[in-house]
């Protein structure tokens, strides 16, 4: 659609979201998919009420105790220093998950394990959660609700007590339409600050994503002080364009009461495969000059990880900051090289 085209209004979001928007909107606020704007450009933001959405079990008693990976994550957020990265094993691959484990093993806190950002036939969050703590690695798991209903998701979740994860990311997920398998029915029962409830009362430690560059900008901070209400304790801070940004968005955030734990996204890039899967991402934003400083360098895999290495101990330094999320991952069949390349970069944080 040519860009002087005016967009048109639609009555309800495709993703049947009530407490939006999501992160997936354009930088001229059309809907990621669909030709009109996004519905809740022009709405104030949709307040949290338990008695509306009343979701899920009773709430569990969360009260710290040292037995459990969400307690453990709970302790090291309080150190400000936790280190989590994208976990890049391929789809329905179990051999795939074990190689990459090896390789990460002692280089971060915790792996997020969310589903392949290009299959969208995939593991169980619960069985691929299983898998890599199988392999000596702690889990911190993304759970969408692009697939599954509230029932689906309540058993999800009720499995990943029983493996034992650090933590649930609830995100609302992208469109099936603009996965691999479009023919699939997206359901979309819940969204995330829903989700993020359901989770919370069944004793996780809830993480959910926000992205401050994306409109409706001068809001995103308020709409995530209603998933914290809902049951989030984390937010992880979605690629923002440097530190300036993040360091804003937590500064906007606190001045509304938010009390949330920040992990602030780091780009790895180290090669071509890298960089697209990145740009892929909804409303990437990355730090000025940032792709153009690693393909200009001799050897742009070193580039990559250095800038990572660099850009993480700049976010750490940032007051609110709790951790850096490794973001990412490899081109298909670049799986053990994303790994290696993010494994030397949690190596140098976390010494």
């Amino acid at each position: 659609m040519p860009p002087e085209t005016e967009i048109v209004r639609a009555p309800e979001c495709p993703k049947s979201m009530e407490f939006g928007p999501c992160g997936g909107v354009e930088g001229d606020g059309r809907c990621e998919v669909a030709e009109h704007a996004c519905v809740f450009l022009d709405v104030d933001t949709v307040r949290w009420s338990r008695e509306r959405s009343a979701l899920g079990p009773p709430a569990r008693d969360t009260s710290p105790t040292p037995h459990t990976p969400a307690d453990r994550m709970r302790a090291l957020l309080g150190s400000g220093r936790v280190v989590v990265g994208d976990f890049p094993a391929r789809a329905l691959d179990a051999d795939s998950i074990r190689e990459c484990a090896d390789i990460l093993a002692g280089s971060t806190d915790a792996v997020l394990a969310g589903d392949s950002a290009r299959s969208r036939v995939q593991f169980s969050p619960t069985y691929r959660a299983q898998l890599i703590r199988a392999a000596g690695l702690e889990v911190w798991t993304g759970l969408n609700c692009r697939d599954r209903n509230r029932v689906a998701l309540e058993g999800e979740l009720a499995g990943l007590a029983h493996v034992g994860v650090s933590g649930v990311h609830c995100v609302t997920g992208d469109h099936t339409a603009t996965g691999s398998r479009p023919d699939a029915r997206p359901v979309f029962d819940l969204d995330s600050t829903r989700l993020a409830a359901v989770a919370r009362a069944a004793g996780h430690l809830v993480s959910v994503g926000e992205s401050p560059a994306t409109p409706p900008m001068d809001r995103r901070a308020e709409r995530l002080r209603e998933k914290e209400r809902a049951g989030a304790e984390v937010c992880f801070v979605n690629h923002a364009g440097g530190v300036e940004p993040v360091r804003a968005f937590i500064a906007e955030a606190r001045a509304l009461g938010s009390g949330l734990r920040f992990i602030a996204c780091v780009p790895i890039v180290v090669d071509v495969e890298s960089a697209a899967l990145l740009a892929s991402f909804p409303s990437l934003v990355l730090p000025p000059g940032y792709l153009d400083g690693i393909f200009a360098a001799d050897s742009p895999t070193a580039a990559g990880i250095s800038a990572a290495i660099e850009l993480s101990r700049r976010l750490l330094d940032v007051d609110g900051v709790a951790g850096v999320n490794l973001s990412g991952g490899g081109g298909a069949g670049g799986e053990l090289r994303f790994a290696d390349a993010l494994a030397e970069v949690g190596s140098a944080l976390r010494s």
